[in-house]
Protein backbone atom coordinates (compact mmCIF):
# COMPACT_ATOMS: atom_id res chain seq x y z
CA UNK A 1 0.00 0.00 0.00
CA UNK A 2 1.67 3.32 -0.80
CA UNK A 3 1.49 6.29 1.00
CA UNK A 4 0.20 9.68 0.42
CA UNK A 5 3.18 11.84 0.00
CA UNK A 6 3.35 15.39 1.25
CA UNK A 7 5.50 18.13 0.22
CA UNK A 8 7.22 20.86 1.94
CA UNK A 9 8.03 20.14 5.65
CA UNK A 10 7.40 22.47 9.03
CA UNK A 11 10.15 23.80 10.23
CA UNK A 12 10.81 23.71 14.04
CA UNK A 13 11.34 21.72 17.09
CA UNK A 14 9.72 18.75 18.64
CA UNK A 15 11.59 16.96 21.31
CA UNK A 16 12.49 13.52 20.80
CA UNK A 17 10.21 10.61 22.99
CA UNK A 18 10.96 8.90 25.54
CA UNK A 19 9.29 6.11 27.60
CA UNK A 20 8.26 6.92 30.80
CA UNK A 21 5.85 5.54 33.74
CA UNK A 22 2.25 6.15 34.85
CA UNK A 23 1.85 4.78 38.19
CA UNK A 24 3.63 1.23 37.57
CA UNK A 25 2.45 1.22 33.74
CA UNK A 26 4.62 1.80 31.31
CA UNK A 27 3.75 3.98 28.45
CA UNK A 28 3.70 3.18 25.05
CA UNK A 29 6.13 5.15 23.01
CA UNK A 30 3.58 6.56 20.29
CA UNK A 31 4.65 8.55 16.86
CA UNK A 32 1.83 10.64 15.67
CA UNK A 33 1.74 11.94 12.05
CA UNK A 34 -0.83 14.35 10.51
CA UNK A 35 -2.00 15.10 13.83
CA UNK A 36 -4.01 18.94 13.80
CA UNK A 37 -2.81 20.78 17.11
CA UNK A 38 -6.59 20.97 18.75
CA UNK A 39 -6.52 17.04 18.65
CA UNK A 40 -2.93 16.86 20.48
CA UNK A 41 -4.39 17.30 23.74
CA UNK A 42 -7.57 15.10 23.25
CA UNK A 43 -5.61 12.15 22.16
CA UNK A 44 -3.26 13.11 24.81
CA UNK A 45 -6.45 12.54 28.07
CA UNK A 46 -7.87 9.46 25.61
CA UNK A 47 -4.70 7.28 25.41
CA UNK A 48 -3.07 8.05 28.90
CA UNK A 49 -1.24 4.70 28.07
CA UNK A 50 0.91 6.53 25.41
CA UNK A 51 3.64 8.92 25.45
CA UNK A 52 2.57 10.35 22.41
CA UNK A 53 5.71 12.77 19.88
CA UNK A 54 3.56 14.41 17.31
CA UNK A 55 5.07 14.71 14.12
CA UNK A 56 5.03 18.28 12.34
CA UNK A 57 2.52 18.50 9.98
CA UNK A 58 3.42 17.97 6.54
CA UNK A 59 6.58 16.85 7.32
CA UNK A 60 8.59 16.11 4.01
CA UNK A 61 10.15 12.17 3.11
CA UNK A 62 13.56 13.39 3.21
CA UNK A 63 12.68 14.72 7.36
CA UNK A 64 11.31 12.13 8.12
CA UNK A 65 13.86 9.59 6.97
CA UNK A 66 16.81 12.22 8.23
CA UNK A 67 15.10 12.72 12.01
CA UNK A 68 11.79 10.92 12.57
CA UNK A 69 13.41 7.22 11.84
CA UNK A 70 16.29 7.09 14.17
CA UNK A 71 14.02 8.55 17.02
CA UNK A 72 11.31 6.25 16.24
CA UNK A 73 14.07 3.16 16.11
CA UNK A 74 15.78 4.38 19.14
CA UNK A 75 12.40 3.67 21.43
CA UNK A 76 11.72 0.06 22.84
CA UNK A 77 8.75 -1.36 21.23
CA UNK A 78 7.17 1.87 19.71
CA UNK A 79 4.21 2.30 17.98
CA UNK A 80 2.75 4.58 14.77
CA UNK A 81 -0.75 6.49 14.76
CA UNK A 82 -1.46 7.60 11.34
CA UNK A 83 -4.85 10.63 11.03
CA UNK A 84 -6.54 9.16 7.84
CA UNK A 85 -4.27 8.33 5.44
CA UNK A 86 -1.74 11.24 5.84
CA UNK A 87 1.38 9.94 5.89
CA UNK A 88 5.16 11.10 4.97
CA UNK A 89 6.60 8.98 1.39
CA UNK A 90 8.14 5.74 3.13
CA UNK A 91 6.41 5.30 6.28
CA UNK A 92 4.29 2.07 5.84
CA UNK A 93 7.34 0.59 4.25
CA UNK A 94 9.24 1.72 7.13
CA UNK A 95 6.74 0.18 9.43
CA UNK A 96 6.54 -3.03 7.94
CA UNK A 97 10.31 -3.20 7.41
CA UNK A 98 10.91 -2.84 11.28
CA UNK A 99 7.77 -4.13 12.82
CA UNK A 100 6.46 -1.57 13.91
CA UNK A 101 2.12 -1.39 14.97
CA UNK A 102 0.68 1.16 12.66
CA UNK A 103 -2.67 2.35 13.28
CA UNK A 104 -5.30 4.54 10.62
CA UNK A 105 -7.19 6.51 13.36
CA UNK A 106 -10.34 8.38 12.31
CA UNK A 107 -13.29 9.23 13.48
CA UNK A 108 -15.99 6.76 14.37
CA UNK A 109 -19.24 6.39 13.19
CA UNK A 110 -20.70 8.52 16.31
CA UNK A 111 -19.24 11.68 15.97
CA UNK A 112 -20.38 14.35 17.71
CA UNK A 113 -23.50 16.41 18.48
CA UNK A 114 -22.34 18.80 16.40
CA UNK A 115 -23.91 19.26 12.70
CA UNK A 116 -19.81 18.80 11.26
CA UNK A 117 -16.26 18.60 13.16
CA UNK A 118 -16.06 21.87 14.13
CA UNK A 119 -12.90 21.15 15.93
CA UNK A 120 -14.89 19.43 19.01
CA UNK A 121 -13.33 15.93 20.46
CA UNK A 122 -14.69 13.08 18.78
CA UNK A 123 -16.95 10.58 20.91
CA UNK A 124 -15.33 8.04 18.75
CA UNK A 125 -12.95 6.65 17.02
CA UNK A 126 -11.51 3.86 14.67
CA UNK A 127 -7.66 2.44 14.73
CA UNK A 128 -7.10 0.11 12.02
CA UNK A 129 -4.02 -1.74 11.36
CA UNK A 130 -4.32 -2.17 7.70
CA UNK A 131 -6.28 0.93 6.34
CA UNK A 132 -8.81 3.49 7.46
CA UNK A 133 -12.19 2.09 6.92
CA UNK A 134 -12.95 3.65 3.98
CA UNK A 135 -10.60 2.69 1.97
CA UNK A 136 -12.06 0.18 -0.61
CA UNK A 137 -8.55 -0.48 -1.91
CA UNK A 138 -7.22 -2.52 0.49
CA UNK A 139 -8.38 -4.93 3.07
CA UNK A 140 -9.00 -3.36 6.52
CA UNK A 141 -9.88 -4.68 10.06
CA UNK A 142 -13.65 -3.76 9.91
CA UNK A 143 -13.50 -5.81 6.65
CA UNK A 144 -11.75 -8.87 8.37
CA UNK A 145 -13.81 -8.29 11.23
CA UNK A 146 -16.77 -8.45 8.77
CA UNK A 147 -15.97 -11.47 6.93
CA UNK A 148 -14.86 -13.97 9.79
CA UNK A 149 -16.99 -13.09 12.97
CA UNK A 150 -19.63 -15.51 13.75
CA UNK A 151 -22.39 -13.14 14.41
CA UNK A 152 -25.17 -15.68 14.53
CA UNK A 153 -23.34 -17.73 17.54
CA UNK A 154 -22.98 -14.54 19.43
CA UNK A 155 -26.90 -13.94 20.13
CA UNK A 156 -25.79 -11.53 23.07
CA UNK A 157 -24.26 -9.05 20.49
CA UNK A 158 -27.10 -9.64 18.23
CA UNK A 159 -29.24 -8.47 20.89
CA UNK A 160 -27.08 -5.66 21.48
CA UNK A 161 -27.25 -4.58 17.93
CA UNK A 162 -30.91 -4.55 17.40
CA UNK A 163 -31.15 -2.41 20.84
CA UNK A 164 -28.39 -0.11 19.50
CA UNK A 165 -30.49 0.30 15.93
CA UNK A 166 -33.84 0.88 17.48
CA UNK A 167 -31.76 3.07 20.27
CA UNK A 168 -30.40 5.25 17.23
CA UNK A 169 -33.95 5.14 15.11
CA UNK A 170 -35.69 6.80 18.24
CA UNK A 171 -33.34 9.65 19.53
CA UNK A 172 -32.25 10.30 15.29
CA UNK A 173 -28.84 10.42 16.41
CA UNK A 174 -26.41 10.02 13.51
CA UNK A 175 -22.96 11.00 13.04
CA UNK A 176 -23.35 14.61 13.45
CA UNK A 177 -26.04 15.95 15.34
CA UNK A 178 -28.13 19.08 15.14
CA UNK A 179 -30.45 20.26 17.76
CA UNK A 180 -32.18 22.22 14.18
CA UNK A 181 -36.18 22.16 13.82
CA UNK A 182 -37.07 21.44 10.58
CA UNK A 183 -40.40 21.03 9.09
CA UNK A 184 -39.55 17.98 6.36
CA UNK A 185 -43.18 18.53 4.76
CA UNK A 186 -42.66 22.13 4.01
CA UNK A 187 -39.03 21.39 2.56
CA UNK A 188 -40.18 18.25 0.57
CA UNK A 189 -43.46 19.35 -0.57
CA UNK A 190 -46.52 17.25 -0.81
CA UNK A 191 -45.57 13.80 -1.50
CA UNK A 192 -47.41 12.46 -5.16
CA UNK A 193 -45.40 9.85 -6.13
CA UNK A 194 -41.94 7.99 -5.25
CA UNK A 195 -39.39 10.29 -3.66
CA UNK A 196 -35.79 9.73 -4.04
CA UNK A 197 -33.17 11.10 -1.46
CA UNK A 198 -29.91 12.40 -2.98
CA UNK A 199 -27.30 12.78 -0.47
CA UNK A 200 -24.81 14.99 -1.47
CA UNK A 201 -21.09 14.37 -0.16
CA UNK A 202 -17.72 16.98 0.04
CA UNK A 203 -16.30 15.45 -3.44
CA UNK A 204 -12.49 15.37 -2.56
CA UNK A 205 -13.32 13.68 0.72
CA UNK A 206 -11.16 10.87 1.08
CA UNK A 207 -13.95 8.53 1.43
CA UNK A 208 -14.84 9.65 -2.14
CA UNK A 209 -11.17 9.26 -3.51
CA UNK A 210 -10.10 5.88 -2.13
CA UNK A 211 -13.63 4.63 -1.58
CA UNK A 212 -14.53 4.92 -5.87
CA UNK A 213 -13.28 3.22 -8.56
CA UNK A 214 -13.78 6.01 -10.98
CA UNK A 215 -14.46 9.83 -10.73
CA UNK A 216 -17.84 10.42 -9.53
CA UNK A 217 -19.73 13.91 -8.40
CA UNK A 218 -23.30 15.18 -6.51
CA UNK A 219 -24.29 16.42 -9.81
CA UNK A 220 -23.41 12.28 -11.06
CA UNK A 221 -25.79 11.11 -8.32
CA UNK A 222 -28.69 13.21 -9.25
CA UNK A 223 -28.37 12.72 -13.01
CA UNK A 224 -28.03 8.92 -12.13
CA UNK A 225 -30.98 8.93 -9.85
CA UNK A 226 -33.22 11.29 -12.68
CA UNK A 227 -32.41 9.02 -15.17
CA UNK A 228 -33.72 5.51 -13.53
CA UNK A 229 -36.39 6.82 -11.60
CA UNK A 230 -38.20 8.65 -14.12
CA UNK A 231 -41.19 10.82 -12.76
CA UNK A 232 -40.19 10.81 -9.24
CA UNK A 233 -39.19 13.74 -7.26
CA UNK A 234 -35.79 13.64 -6.52
CA UNK A 235 -34.88 15.32 -3.49
CA UNK A 236 -30.84 16.69 -3.56
CA UNK A 237 -29.19 17.17 0.31
CA UNK A 238 -25.79 18.95 -0.27
CA UNK A 239 -23.63 18.24 2.69
CA UNK A 240 -23.81 20.77 5.30
CA UNK A 241 -20.11 21.94 4.96
CA UNK A 242 -20.62 22.08 1.31
CA UNK A 243 -23.71 24.93 1.89
CA UNK A 244 -22.12 26.09 4.76
CA UNK A 245 -18.78 27.66 2.77
CA UNK A 246 -16.62 25.40 5.27
CA UNK A 247 -16.06 23.22 1.94
CA UNK A 248 -15.61 23.98 -1.01
CA UNK A 249 -17.77 22.32 -3.73
CA UNK A 250 -16.35 20.70 -6.98
CA UNK A 251 -19.66 20.39 -8.80
CA UNK A 252 -22.07 23.16 -8.36
CA UNK A 253 -25.73 22.31 -7.24
CA UNK A 254 -27.15 25.02 -9.27
CA UNK A 255 -26.16 22.91 -12.24
CA UNK A 256 -28.93 20.12 -11.51
CA UNK A 257 -31.63 22.44 -10.24
CA UNK A 258 -34.07 22.04 -12.85
CA UNK A 259 -33.78 18.25 -12.01
CA UNK A 260 -34.27 17.84 -8.23
CA UNK A 261 -35.27 19.88 -5.63
CA UNK A 262 -32.60 21.22 -3.28
CA UNK A 263 -32.22 21.13 0.26
CA UNK A 264 -30.28 24.55 1.07
CA UNK A 265 -31.97 24.94 4.73
CA UNK A 266 -30.27 23.07 7.35
CA UNK A 267 -32.18 19.58 8.25
CA UNK A 268 -30.63 16.76 10.37
CA UNK A 269 -30.31 13.47 8.42
CA UNK A 270 -32.44 11.43 10.58
CA UNK A 271 -35.39 13.55 8.86
CA UNK A 272 -34.26 13.71 5.91
CA UNK A 273 -35.70 9.91 5.51
CA UNK A 274 -38.86 10.99 6.48
CA UNK A 275 -41.20 10.27 3.58
CA UNK A 276 -38.31 8.62 1.08
CA UNK A 277 -38.54 5.36 -0.70
CA UNK A 278 -34.93 5.20 -2.28
CA UNK A 279 -31.58 6.40 -1.26
CA UNK A 280 -28.64 7.42 -3.90
CA UNK A 281 -25.29 7.85 -2.31
CA UNK A 282 -21.62 8.10 -3.27
CA UNK A 283 -20.21 6.32 -0.29
CA UNK A 284 -21.91 8.51 2.53
CA UNK A 285 -22.78 6.67 5.93
CA UNK A 286 -25.92 7.73 5.55
CA UNK A 287 -26.50 5.10 3.20
CA UNK A 288 -25.73 3.10 6.09
CA UNK A 289 -28.35 5.12 8.38
CA UNK A 290 -30.62 4.48 5.58
CA UNK A 291 -30.43 0.64 5.44
CA UNK A 292 -31.62 0.57 9.08
CA UNK A 293 -34.82 2.37 8.54
CA UNK A 294 -35.23 -0.02 5.82
CA UNK A 295 -34.81 1.48 2.75
CA UNK A 296 -33.32 1.01 -1.10
CA UNK A 297 -29.49 1.99 -1.19
CA UNK A 298 -27.84 2.51 -4.18
CA UNK A 299 -24.21 3.31 -3.79
CA UNK A 300 -21.96 4.01 -6.69
CA UNK A 301 -18.41 3.54 -4.41
CA UNK A 302 -17.49 1.22 -2.12
CA UNK A 303 -18.44 2.02 1.64
CA UNK A 304 -17.97 0.03 3.95
CA UNK A 305 -21.52 -1.40 4.53
CA UNK A 306 -21.26 -2.09 0.63
CA UNK A 307 -20.77 -5.44 -0.62
CA UNK A 308 -22.43 -7.44 2.08
CA UNK A 309 -26.01 -8.27 0.60
CA UNK A 310 -28.01 -5.10 1.90
CA UNK A 311 -27.36 -2.66 -0.96
CA UNK A 312 -27.66 -2.03 -4.48
CA UNK A 313 -24.00 -1.95 -5.74
CA UNK A 314 -22.63 0.23 -8.77
CA UNK A 315 -19.07 -1.12 -7.59
CA UNK A 316 -17.81 -4.48 -7.32
CA UNK A 317 -15.28 -5.53 -4.46
CA UNK A 318 -14.30 -8.86 -4.94
CA UNK A 319 -12.87 -9.09 -1.19
CA UNK A 320 -16.54 -8.94 0.30
CA UNK A 321 -19.71 -11.01 -0.78
CA UNK A 322 -20.57 -12.74 2.35
CA UNK A 323 -24.42 -12.07 3.13
CA UNK A 324 -24.97 -10.18 5.74
CA UNK A 325 -28.01 -8.85 8.12
CA UNK A 326 -28.48 -5.32 8.97
CA UNK A 327 -28.30 -6.14 12.49
CA UNK A 328 -24.75 -8.33 12.34
CA UNK A 329 -22.99 -5.22 9.99
CA UNK A 330 -24.26 -2.89 12.79
CA UNK A 331 -22.54 -4.90 15.60
CA UNK A 332 -19.32 -5.31 13.31
CA UNK A 333 -19.17 -1.72 13.02
CA UNK A 334 -21.03 0.39 15.33
CA UNK A 335 -20.28 -2.51 18.80
CA UNK A 336 -17.12 -4.00 18.22
CA UNK A 337 -15.23 -2.06 15.32
CA UNK A 338 -14.62 1.56 16.89
CA UNK A 339 -13.97 3.21 20.52
CA UNK A 340 -16.08 5.46 22.81
CA UNK A 341 -15.10 8.02 24.39
CA UNK A 342 -16.12 10.99 27.03
CA UNK A 343 -15.22 14.00 25.99
CA UNK A 344 -15.31 15.90 29.20
CA UNK A 345 -13.05 13.30 31.24
CA UNK A 346 -11.14 11.40 28.18
CA UNK A 347 -12.49 8.12 29.63
CA UNK A 348 -13.40 4.97 27.57
CA UNK A 349 -17.44 4.50 27.63
CA UNK A 350 -20.04 2.56 25.98
CA UNK A 351 -21.90 3.29 22.29
CA UNK A 352 -25.26 3.26 24.50
CA UNK A 353 -23.80 5.97 26.75
CA UNK A 354 -22.33 7.61 24.05
CA UNK A 355 -25.48 8.00 22.01
CA UNK A 356 -27.72 8.97 25.64
CA UNK A 357 -25.07 11.90 26.14
CA UNK A 358 -25.75 13.21 22.79
CA UNK A 359 -29.56 12.96 23.00
CA UNK A 360 -29.07 14.74 26.45
CA UNK A 361 -27.21 17.55 25.07
CA UNK A 362 -29.41 18.07 22.17
CA UNK A 363 -32.63 17.98 24.69
CA UNK A 364 -31.20 20.71 26.69
CA UNK A 365 -31.70 24.24 26.48
CA UNK A 366 -28.85 26.05 24.53
CA UNK A 367 -28.27 28.26 27.66
CA UNK A 368 -27.20 25.04 29.29
CA UNK A 369 -24.62 24.04 27.04
CA UNK A 370 -21.10 25.32 27.79
CA UNK A 371 -19.10 26.53 25.31
CA UNK A 372 -15.70 25.74 24.78
CA UNK A 373 -13.58 28.21 23.13
CA UNK A 374 -9.80 28.13 22.34
CA UNK A 375 -8.33 31.01 23.59
CA UNK A 376 -6.12 33.69 21.50
CA UNK A 377 -2.51 33.92 22.14
CA UNK A 378 -2.10 36.82 24.37
CA UNK A 379 0.51 39.56 23.33
CA UNK A 380 3.94 39.68 23.97
CA UNK A 381 6.91 42.48 23.61
CA UNK A 382 9.07 39.47 22.12
CA UNK A 383 8.97 36.55 20.29
CA UNK A 384 7.51 35.25 17.06
CA UNK A 385 4.61 37.54 16.92
CA UNK A 386 7.65 39.86 16.19
CA UNK A 387 9.67 42.80 18.13
CA UNK A 388 7.07 44.63 20.69
CA UNK A 389 4.51 42.18 19.19
CA UNK A 390 3.71 43.96 15.84
CA UNK A 391 2.90 41.24 13.99
CA UNK A 392 -0.75 41.12 15.92
CA UNK A 393 -1.49 44.04 14.21
CA UNK A 394 -1.90 41.77 11.08
CA UNK A 395 -4.57 40.04 12.27
CA UNK A 396 -7.43 42.46 11.43
CA UNK A 397 -6.37 43.18 8.34
CA UNK A 398 -5.72 39.24 7.21
CA UNK A 399 -9.03 37.62 8.98
CA UNK A 400 -11.00 39.29 6.55
CA UNK A 401 -9.28 37.78 3.36
CA UNK A 402 -9.30 34.54 5.24
CA UNK A 403 -13.16 34.45 5.50
CA UNK A 404 -13.69 35.77 2.03
CA UNK A 405 -11.49 33.02 0.43
CA UNK A 406 -12.64 30.42 2.74
CA UNK A 407 -14.89 30.97 5.49
CA UNK A 408 -15.87 32.77 8.49
CA UNK A 409 -14.97 29.80 10.65
CA UNK A 410 -11.14 29.57 9.08
CA UNK A 411 -10.95 33.49 10.07
CA UNK A 412 -12.21 32.65 13.60
CA UNK A 413 -9.07 29.45 13.40
CA UNK A 414 -6.84 32.18 12.56
CA UNK A 415 -7.33 34.49 15.15
CA UNK A 416 -6.99 32.08 17.67
CA UNK A 417 -3.57 31.31 16.47
CA UNK A 418 -2.06 32.64 13.44
CA UNK A 419 1.10 30.90 13.10
CA UNK A 420 -0.37 27.77 14.17
CA UNK A 421 -3.19 28.23 11.41
CA UNK A 422 -1.06 28.89 8.86
CA UNK A 423 1.54 25.53 9.54
CA UNK A 424 -1.52 23.52 9.50
CA UNK A 425 -3.07 24.39 5.60
CA UNK A 426 -3.41 21.87 3.17
CA UNK A 427 -1.76 23.66 0.54
CA UNK A 428 2.01 24.49 0.14
CA UNK A 429 1.37 27.75 -1.24
CA UNK A 430 -0.84 28.98 1.31
CA UNK A 431 1.67 27.57 3.95
CA UNK A 432 4.78 29.66 2.60
CA UNK A 433 2.44 32.76 2.41
CA UNK A 434 2.19 31.86 6.12
CA UNK A 435 5.90 31.74 6.44
CA UNK A 436 6.82 34.99 5.20
CA UNK A 437 4.37 36.52 7.43
CA UNK A 438 5.42 34.50 10.56
CA UNK A 439 9.17 33.33 9.85
CA UNK A 440 9.71 32.31 13.72
CA UNK A 441 7.84 29.89 16.38
CA UNK A 442 5.81 26.62 15.69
Amino acid sequence: MQAIESSGDRHGSSSAPHASVVGDERRTPTFAFHFHSWKRPVFERYFPNRQFSFVPMYVSGKAFRSKWCPLILAQGKPEIFVWSQRAPDGLLAFARENAIPLYFVEDGFVRSAEPSASRTPPLSLTLDSGAPYFDARYPTDLERLLLSYDFELDKQLLAGARDGIRFLLETGVSKYNSDTLSDVASLYGEKKGKRILVIGQVEDDASILYGCDRPFTNNDLVRLACQENPGAQIIYKPHPDILNGIRLAQSKPADVAHLCTIIDAPLPMAKAFESIDHVYTITSLAGFEAILRGLKVTVCGSPFYAGWGLTDDRQRNARRGRPLSAEALFAGAYLLYPRYFDAATGAETSFEATVQSIRQRLSAPRSAIAEVRVRRPAWRPWGPYGLLGWRHLLTPLIAPIIAKIGHERDAEVFRQNPIEFFRELSEEKFRKIGRVLYPFGG
